[in-house]
């Protein structure tokens, strides 16, 4: 989630054809990274690397749940400052393969809780259908939800207090906690969609792609939670 755009007009302002093209531009290379980030966990699970990955992380949630929040901030950061269209691949490339690696935990102890895989899938299910629908409300209504900036910074800045916290003096982080974040998740797919269409200028879609994708992580990672903390 960012908001330092370049100088150029943003593309609520081309014509119809060249903003439909920018439009539907980042949402292939958002299917693309989601496609990309499940073909690398796949790969790990099947070659057993995921359990070499995982097995230290386990150890320490606070540096996975930190770099999880921080690698997503930091990625789309980066991304807007590249003017080059490689760099701006090479910076989404890493930032995917970062998110497999960091997620690899969590996902392992889906699979040891439940080794049919069925609640990776369900939560997977939901997550897409969340997404598609939040991306939808933005696109139907036509939108500016430029005014949720200000709740996400505070809340992404509470959020992490809250992890860091309950890890330092031993607090549960329940179910209210994952309602929370996949609502504080839901926001950022809001504003994020409403950013492609209406802020982001015309060669900035792969940065605009990587801040969506960064967002519906998120969502997924605290929807598999709530999968995960049930009985």
């Amino acid at each position: 989630m960012q908001d330092n755009f370049s100088s150029m007009a943003p593309v609520s302002s081309l014509a119809v054809e060249d903003r439909s093209e920018f439009i539907w531009k980042c949402y292939a290379h958002v299917v693309g990274a989601i496609l990309a980030f499940a073909a690398i966990e796949a790969w790990l699970f099947s070659s057993g690397v995921v359990r070499n990955i995982a097995g230290p992380m386990m150890n320490n949630w606070l540096l996975v749940l930190g770099a999880f929040i921080l690698v997503g901030w930091g990625a789309t950061h980066l991304a807007h400052r590249l003017e080059s269209k490689a760099s701006q691949y090479a910076a989404f490339a890493v930032f995917i393969v970062a998110e497999a690696l960091i997620f690899s935990p969590m996902l392992l102890l889906a699979m040891i809780k439940d080794p049919s895989g069925s609640m990776i899938e369900s939560a997977a299910g939901v997550t897409v259908l969340g997404a598609v629908g939040l991306v939808a409300t933005a696109m139907i209504t036509r939108k500016d939800f430029s005014f949720l900036r200000g709740m996400l910074v505070w809340g992404g800045i509470l959020a992490l207090v809250g992890i860091v916290s309950a890890i330092i003096f031993g607090w549960q982080l329940g179910t209210w906690f994952s309602l929370a974040m996949i609502g504080f998740a839901g926001a950022a797919v809001l504003y994020d969609t409403s950013n492609i269409i209406h802020h982001y200028p015309a060669n900035k879609y792969v940065a605009a792609s990587m801040a969506l994708f960064a967002s519906i992580a998120l969502m997924f990672w605290y929807i598999l939670r709530l999968f995960m903390s049930r009985d």
